[in-house]
């Protein structure tokens, strides 16, 4: 059938469904997707709404973690919280027979979560010594380097774990506060699928998302920044050198050519062999293993990344190759020969992207979400078949931004 939109009424509010009906399986597969309220939320406690995501995987105040645990292994319930940037995530799927069950279990976590001391400070412990061993992998050291400094003063700017500080702030109230602000009915979109129609899933939600507050609104913020063309290196005890890099790319996540951002995407580092940054520095030098770049856009920023590990005597090299392909990227553009790859591969590999329940229902997730039509996905390809060689390297060259990359590199 594909996924709809719909929206149940609750004390007032209109809560957003994005619901697709599958006979084909027994299964319910429920998210509650609570919006604008992912780190973005964290302000001067970084790691703040990961911790309360942990804290909700660890059962009722009544059950603790164990008990509750074992109420859902013995009905075969899947039940975890999970934060992004802009969404926190609470999940639920069970075979339809168990529905009602895993409905009763959410809606008791929901009611009483674990909030004690006790389960607090041992997730701050365990998230202490995962930050620890995180110290000596480099990816996410040179990663979180980048993020510092390309989005330096945003929200963006700290690693969603926190850090080992940051962490051993944090209280039980803050987290008690952080929940009761972001779960509530103002907030939510519901995203469902499985063996139900809409009628039945309603009558099946209804009463957990009754005991819901109405809350407030969490209005989104938008992240802006520059990026410059600066570098950071990190000294470290390591046989590599860990290079990512970053950039502005100034769109908006409802912006009608940004077809044009995903095709120019996949050629200059998104399509692996192939792609520009892959063919000069891997395969043309032998610089690297692998090398990738990719526009990323999002409702609250969009911005260029990319990253490659090479020796650390050619760390240097390999940095102003970079520079020197994405420069050349924006003033030359593509050929024919890469834009006829890309739109083969883009929209050959389509019905791969749109498979599963799962997939179909994160795809009109994000549409919503973003703000875009029901069948934008199909329009794209469209507009990617026909998009012609001149227009899309007038795109490129429009978008000069890309080339104030920001390195951060931890080497010997």
């Amino acid at each position: 059938m594909g996924a709809m939109i719909k929206h149940i009424d609750i004390k007032g509010v209109q809560i957003p469904v994005v619901f697709e009906e599958q006979k084909s399986l027994p299964i319910l597969n429920l998210q509650l997707v609570f919006q604008n309220s992912g780190y973005i939320q964290d302000k001067n406690k970084s790691g703040l709404a990961s911790l309360s995501s942990k804290l909700l995987n660890e059962g009722t105040k009544e059950l603790g973690a164990t008990k509750f645990a074992e109420k859902l292994d013995e009905n075969a319930i899947s039940l975890s919280a999970s934060t992004g940037f802009e969404t926190f995530v609470i999940e639920l799927s069970s075979l339809k027979e168990e529905s009602q069950k895993g409905i009763e279990l959410l809606n008791s976590l929901l009611k009483s979560p674990n909030f004690t001391q006790n389960t607090l400070d041992k997730l701050k412990t365990m998230q202490t010594g995962s930050l620890k061993r995180k110290e000596n992998d480099f990816d996410y050291v040179s990663q979180n380097q980048l993020k510092s400094l390309l989005f330096r003063g945003t929200a963006l700017e700290n690693a969603a774990s926190g850090t080992i500080e940051s962490i051993s702030k944090i209280e039980l109230k803050d987290i008690e506060n952080f929940i009761s602000q972001i779960v509530c009915l103002e907030n939510l979109i519901i995203v469902a699928g499985g063996d139900f129609d809409l009628k039945e899933f309603e009558n099946l939600v209804k009463p957990l998302l009754e005991t819901l507050n109405v809350g407030k609104k969490i209005e989104l913020e938008k992240i802006n920044f520059t990026s410059k063309k600066e570098e950071k290196t990190l000294i470290k005890q390591t046989e590599q050198a860990y290079i990512y890099f970053g950039s502005s790319f100034n769109v908006d996540s409802k912006d009608e050519e940004n077809y044009k951002a995903k095709v120019a995407s996949f050629i200059l580092g998104g399509s692996g062999f192939g792609s520009r940054l892959m063919e000069e520095i891997r395969v043309k030098r032998g610089l690297a293993y692998s090398a990738y770049g990719s526009i990323s856009i999002n409702k609250s920023h969009s911005y260029f990344n990319g990253y490659l590990q090479t020796k650390n005597e050619t760390a240097s090299e390999a940095e102003k190759l970079v520079s020197q392909i994405v420069a050349e990227f924006v003033n030359k553009g593509v050929t024919k020969e890469e834009l006829d790859a890309a739109k083969n591969f883009l929209t050959g590999s389509e019905p791969l992207r749109n498979e599963t329940l799962s997939q179909r229902l994160n795809r009109a997730f994000t549409l919503y979400y973003r703000g875009l039509s029901p069948d934008y996905s199909e329009k794209e390809l469209e507009k990617i078949q026909n998009l012609k060689l001149d227009d899309l390297n007038k795109y490129i060259k429009s978008h000069n931004e890309i080339n104030n990359l920001t390195f951060s590199i931890v080497r010997k």
